[in-house]
């Protein structure tokens, strides 16, 4: 566990990002409980997702998920159409302009799938790699990859975990050294979810020699770029129809203008990424683990042993009521987190929480119902066995639980510091 303790020390270096973390902030928000307030508007955009979803998801989720992969191409491009890949970017990129809270609406609702790997690959396109870039990029690099990715004419993936740096951001090894006016990148990056279709990368390497925290740039990178080599799609326990792959790179040449924003800030601005990444999947684990508690209260009215149905069992309905209400407590914790971000307050603390309480919430509702189903749960193609598979990446992906506990655990002030020589 040393290397948790390194990465959330070096996470607090900055000190710009030391300079969010003020201790009154925290103490005023300490006890502060804070509700979404949705408008039509939001409700219209919701309305929007589920019905996108009920169409052009849910019947042909069977299919993609026995075939490893979707028509990511052809279903993009109706969600740009639909002004959903850009809910809370720029309109003068094609997006809507919104706040932050239209975009956590839209990844609740998305959270109705049948399967979970299609909306990770949509998290991907609008939560993952386009924030920064949407935030800091140049004019020229947004008309040149924002805009086509909100239009749903580009896909796009985000380059941070390495073989031997998942969580471990700050230990990554790849490599963007200038020559003249371009970077030329060495390195691999796993676990990359869409980049066997994707047209560009926002890659996060190292771009000079300095200290962990302030040596780090982020780049888009075409995919079609010479040097680039996408692997064989991963065999996954979960999230089987959206792609993932090892992408490696060998002295590949791209532009310094690619940089977004300035050079050394890429450990930050990916920071700031990863809350709209894990508010985006502790909204977006909702309405799946509603999905799950539903579909298992049907299962249990319906099949009777000793002579009555399962569900007449206080044990099992006593456990629902339960469930369902950790479920309300998650979308309580991700809507307060939420309003923090919105407010400019730092939501580190909280979208930690929730991202912690996702994972963790979800394993404990997706195996209390499957055992409920008995024997049929234990097959491959029951609902909640899927959304078990699917929904154990939430505890490793974006930053494993116990890194989300070494934040939470600093921001309480509790995390053991170095020892002084």
């Amino acid at each position: 566990m040393k290397f948790v303790g390194r990465y959330i020390h070096s996470l607090f270096a900055t000190s710009r990002l030391q300079e969010r973390l003020n201790k009154k902030e925290h103490e005023i928000y300490k006890y502060k409980v804070i509700t979404m307030l949705f408008t039509q508007e939001h409700n219209e955009l919701r309305r929007t997702v589920k019905n996108f979803v009920e169409s052009e998801i849910n019947p042909y989720c069977d299919e993609w998920e026995a075939a490893g992969t979707f028509p990511m191409r052809e279903l993009f491009k109706k969600m740009g159409d639909l002004g959903l890949l850009g809910i809370s970017k720029p309109e003068e990129y094609g997006g809507m302009g919104l706040d932050y809270s239209y975009n956590i609406v839209a990844a609740e609702a998305l959270g109705a799938a049948h399967c979970g790997g299609v909306p990770l690959a949509i998290g991907v396109q609008t939560d993952m790699c386009t924030p920064a870039l949407a935030r800091f990029g140049s004019d020229e690099l947004r008309k040149e990859f924002l805009a086509p990715a909100i239009a749903g004419d580009m896909i796009g993936c985000i380059g941070v975990s390495e073989p031997g740096a998942g969580s471990d951001v700050a230990g990554l090894k790849t490599t963007a050294k200038k020559d003249g006016d371009d970077y030329i990148i060495n390195g691999t990056k796993m676990w990359i979810t869409n980049a066997p279709s994707a047209d560009f990368i926002c890659l996060l390497a190292n771009t000079s020699d300095d200290k962990v925290h302030i040596n780090k740039s982020l780049i888009i990178v075409p995919m079609n770029t010479p040097g680039v080599t996408v692997a064989p799609k991963l065999d996954k326990l979960g999230m089987r129809s959206s792609e993932t792959a090892q992408v490696f790179f060998d002295n590949v040449r791209v532009p310094q203008r690619n940089r977004i924003g300035n050079e050394g800030m890429g450990f930050m601005m990916q920071m700031m990424q990863f809350q709209e990444e894990r508010m985006f999947g502790a909204a977006n684990v909702l309405m799946g683990l509603e999905g799950c508690v539903n579909k298992t209260i049907a299962y249990c009215k319906d099949r009777e042993t000793f002579g009555q149905p399962l569900i007449n069992n206080q044990v099992i309905h006593f456990r629902f009521a339960e469930l369902q209400t950790e479920i309300e407590a998650l979308r309580a914790l991700t809507y307060q987190a939420v309003e923090l971000y919105l407010s400019g307050k730092d939501a580190t603390r909280l979208a930690s929480m929730a991202k912690l309480k996702a994972g963790r919430l979800g394993r404990e509702v997706t195996d209390s119902c499957l055992q409920y189903w008995g024997g049929m749960g234990y097959m491959w193609d029951n609902p909640v066995s899927r959304c078990m598979r699917d929904i154990r990446l939430v505890s490793i992906g974006g930053g494993a639980d116990e890194i989300m506990l070494g934040i939470i655990c600093k921001l309480m002030g509790i995390l053991p510091g170095k020892k002084k020589k």
